[in-house]
């Protein structure tokens, strides 16, 4: 049985115009310690997506469940990392995994609970700025900060709304092997979505392509097979990474092909008929 389970969900929101079909007939299945990633163009509704999963919003139709339960608001078996960190600025980069720590394992001691905290704050790499605020820290910085956080949840499914999205090239590409890292080590079962294939690629154990909104849904899953650890300096020689590089870059250029095709010829429609 899958840990994370979607079946035929749909989401629609109300605008000045009526309503937007955003998702639509979404059938997605995650195992346990498994990292899919969700590829989409920007607007596409993946962030909508995290959100029905993350029980931020519910969906219109269909029902997604989590250890064949089914998700009914947001809970501390799933961890989410945001694209804009949502650090309290007020709290130490200690303070920030600290709360995490304690929400999730109250009965600790207060001992207990700094001696966890800190292991958080070990794996991210962060010992000299652990007393720091998120003001007096670098983006990529701030980003482990939340990724620490997430993981110190202990959830049962990590979830990653585009979190290196915002960073510079060499931050995001650093951030991609920390986080390739850490999973290597926690093996936690994760979904991301991100706009960049090769991210995907480099981190992923099956990949979602996702169809241009409006009423966006999921095409076939794509495993990617290269071995692990994956080396990024390499990777683009794989054989592996050119298929599941030219699947998906296909699959896209074609979905949205079709979508302009679509409302092209519903703008035409309209003009006739007015």
């Amino acid at each position: 049985m899958a840990l994370l389970a979607l079946r035929d969900v749909s989401k629609s929101y109300a605008t000045p115009q009526g309503r937007t079909l955003v998702l639509q007939n979404i059938d997605l299945q995650v195992e346990a310690g498994e990292f899919v990633a969700i590829v989409g163009y920007s607007g596409s509704g993946k962030s909508t997506l995290l959100s029905l999963i993350a029980g931020l919003s519910t969906p219109d139709d269909g029902e997604i469940r989590l250890a064949d339960q089914p998700i009914t608001g947001p809970g501390p078996e799933r961890g989410v990392v945001f694209q804009n960190y949502s650090l309290l600025p007020s709290m130490t980069v200690f303070e920030n995994i600290h709360l995490a720590v304690a929400a999730v394992s109250p009965q600790l001691s207060r001992a207990e609970q700094r001696q966890r905290t800190e292991q958080w704050v070990r794996l991210v790499h962060l010992e000299p700025a652990m007393h720091k605020r998120p003001h007096a820290l670098s983006g990529g910085m701030r980003q482990r900060v939340a990724v620490a956080r997430g993981l110190a949840m202990d959830p049962q499914i990590l979830l990653l709304d585009e979190p290196f999205s915002a960073l510079d090239a060499l931050t995001r590409a650093a951030l991609q092997d920390e986080l390739a890292r850490i999973w290597m080590e926690q093996r936690k079962t994760v979904v991301m979505i991100t706009n960049d294939i090769e991210e995907a690629i480099l981190l992923a154990d099956r990949i979602y392509p996702l169809t241009p909104g409006p009423g966006a849904t999921l095409g076939p899953d794509i495993p990617v097979t290269i071995p692990r650890p994956r080396l990024r300096r390499r990777l683009s020689l794989d054989p592996a990474y050119q298929e599941v590089r030219r699947a998906l870059t296909e699959f896209l250029l074609k979905a949205r092909r079709y979508a302009v095709h679509t409302k092209s010829t519903l703008q035409a429609g309209e003009a006739l008929g007015s």
